[in-house]
């Protein structure tokens, strides 16, 4: 039902015009790597660990990758070095023992024998095969735990945990766990996302939140599988794909079973300076590992709205939106695992800020209805006043269950205080309990006031968004993005962190993982993904 009555060629056009916004990045992306997607095809063939240099491990990944760098070949791929390097060692040899001997100076990259692109293919098909199996495992995991356990009621109840430390982050989350929490966030340390490397091994010491590495991702992984048997509830665990590492986390999430990712086309560049070419490149190539793996993305268009004022601001959240989705879809991701975000963040001074809130997150719902959309709580006009917030979020939640949300970040009361105690998540699912009980059927039960402002309101967000995206598909993604239209922040086209990391790709580019993901992933949108 068409609540808002909302004209359906607005949508469609829209849609349209996202799609030829995307198509011409599209072309940008298939004409170039970069060096984190490079790393990822290397993570992907099996190899790990640290090579270790005076005083120092580095990512055996990096150092390979950086020598291909030097040697002037990343252009022809690492896929391209891989299989040079078995053709002059013997077919026996394995990625991850040919990186071990780059690093060590014992194969000299300069002196590999020249490989075609069909020579790259048999070298290592059996290997990228195996990769693309990897993947599969990760995607049937979460088919086996629904049909195991089925799955929790919608909204998602979603928490976060941020001590820094992982094992503290374990106990939180059991602790949430047991309090109702369906969905585990471990949030990323500060400023992770500029680092152009991942970190090794457990942490303790994050600031903000904790490293995002491989062994963390099994910390948590196995100690919410162990609440999964337990509880006889199947229990999602989100972490962090952005930054210079995007493709990098993707692909170490996927090999750890991960269930979520927040993964945004854009949001490295407005909010981490992060060069904008390099992102658009290396989100295609995570997308690509989600969709193969079956892991939700969840984009961070919340994030417009602690910068841009709600009010005049949401048409670009929902612009993003499209982007966003047309951008998945151009990576093979479904519909049901491109997770869209959007956020509660009006003004609560001003007059009616709840019916002014209802609009757009219906909008969103009605512009999106497949689509396993991600409520944020309101951050921006927290003040401290815990009381206050508590009530705040309330109202939130009353949208959350109105708008029918699939997932909803808790409002937490403290917010703006501190990082939030064992205690105040417990109250927020509490609170967040309740108003799904007591408001369970309510979309159903309400309609809205002809021309009222509900249905203004959100006329006027897809209105504008529509305008939004007409002046985007005239001047170019990156030049609209230059332009601060969206976020009110503005960022160079070969500004920002990474650039150098870009690479134009060889006429004899090879990476056998690509069309094997490209084709998996086709395959697999007939078939209902594990949301």
């Amino acid at each position: 039902m068409n609540v808002l009555d909302i004209d359906p060629k607005q949508i469609a056009r829209a849609r349209e015009l996202a799609g030829k916004v995307t198509d011409d990045v599209q072309a940008f992306i298939d004409k170039h790597t970069t060096v984190s997607v490079e790393r990822s095809v290397l993570r992907l063939f099996g190899v790990d660990g640290a090579h270790k240099a005076p005083g120092v491990e580095i990512p055996l990944v990096n150092v390979v990758v950086e020598a291909v760098t030097k040697a002037g070949k990343l252009g022809l791929g690492v896929s391209t070095i891989l299989a040079a390097a078995i053709k002059a060692a013997g077919p026996d040899a394995e990625p991850q023992e040919v990186c071990e001997k780059i690093a060590q100076g014992k194969i000299a990259i300069e002196d590999l024998p020249s490989v075609t692109p069909a020579e790259v293919e048999k070298l290592l098909a059996v290997r990228a095969d195996s990769a693309i199996q990897r993947l599969d495992l990760c995607r049937r995991k979460k088919a086996d735990k629904l049909s195991t356990y089925g799955d929790p009621a919608k909204p998602y109840k979603y928490l976060i945990v941020a001590t820094g430390n992982i094992f503290e982050d374990v106990i939180q989350a059991r602790a949430a766990v047991d309090a109702g929490a369906d969905i585990i966030a471990v949030i990323r340390s500060t400023a992770q996302s500029l680092l152009d490397y991942v970190p090794i091994g457990t942490t303790t010491t994050g600031f903000g939140g904790t490293w995002a590495t491989r062994e963390n991702f099994r910390v948590m992984r196995n100690a919410l599988d162990e609440e999964e048997k337990a509880r006889d509830k199947y229990i999602r665990l989100t972490n962090y794909s952005s930054g210079l590492c995007m493709s990098e986390i993707a692909v170490l999430a996927a090999l750890e079973d991960l269930d979520c990712l927040l993964n945004d086309s854009m949001y490295g560049i407005l909010f981490r300076d992060i060069n904008m070419k390099r992102t658009f490149i290396d989100q295609y190539f995570s997308r690509l590992v989600c969709a193969t793996s079956g892991i939700m993305i969840q984009t961070g268009e919340d994030n417009y709205l602690t910068t841009a004022e709600s009010l005049g601001a949401f048409h670009q959240v929902v612009a993003s939106q499209f982007i966003n989705e047309s951008f998945a879809k151009k990576a093979t991701l479904p519909d049901e695992l491109i997770g869209l975000g959007h956020a509660y963040e009006m003004d609560p001074t001003r007059k009616n800020p709840f019916l002014l809130e209802l609009g757009p997150a219906l909008l969103v719902k009605e512009c999106f209805p497949t689509n396993p959309l991600k409520y944020m709580p309101p951050t921006r006009h927290m003040t401290g006043d815990i009381f206050f917030g508590h009530v705040y979020d309330s109202f939130f939640s009353l949208v959350t269950v109105w708008a029918e949300q699939t997932t909803q970040l808790l409002g937490i009361p403290t917010e703006a205080i501190h990082t939030p105690f064992l205690q105040d998540r417990y109250l927020a699912l509490g609170a967040a309990k309740y108003v799904h009980e007591a408001a369970a059927d309510i979309a159903g039960e309400i309609s809205f006031r002809k021309d009222g402002i509900i249905q203004n309101r959100a006329r006027t967000v897809l209105a504008e968004a529509v305008q939004l995206l007409e002046e985007v598909e005239r001047i170019g993604l990156m030049e609209a993005i230059a332009k601060a239209r969206f976020a009110d922040v503005k960022r160079a086209v070969n500004g920002g962190k990474g650039l150098d990391g870009v690479v134009p790709r060889d006429a004899r580019y090879a990476n056998p993982l690509l069309p094997r993901m490209v084709e998996r992933g086709t395959a697999n949108i007939g078939k209902r993904a594990p949301v």
